[in-house]
């Protein structure tokens, strides 16, 4: 289970029938990329990653990807009540 929803398992004590409505939510939002992977504003707290980091934002989320050649990939889904210390990497 990724950490983000471990979190709100464990600090924000949700059920798990919430917890997989949170994770179609962040699928449908995910899926825009598709047609635009550009949508994402640039994620500053990566920069130092110097992949061109980017973040779509759902609810509580920052969904983070980044392109390579024509590939999207995510690789994270961080809740944004958490310290942002946790995401630099």
């Amino acid at each position: 289970m990724d950490h983000s929803f471990v979190f709100l398992v464990e600090e924000q004590g949700l059920p798990p029938e919430k917890i997989d409505g949170i994770r179609e939510e962040i699928k449908l939002k995910a899926r825009q990329l598709i047609k635009n992977p550009y949508l994402g504003q640039k994620e500053l707290l990566l920069e130092h990653l110097n992949k061109d980091y980017r973040r779509l934002i759902e609810g509580h989320f920052k969904i983070v990807y980044f392109l390579e050649k024509d590939i999207i990939y995510i690789t994270d889904i961080f809740d944004a009540r958490q310290d942002p210390e946790k995401m630099k990497g």
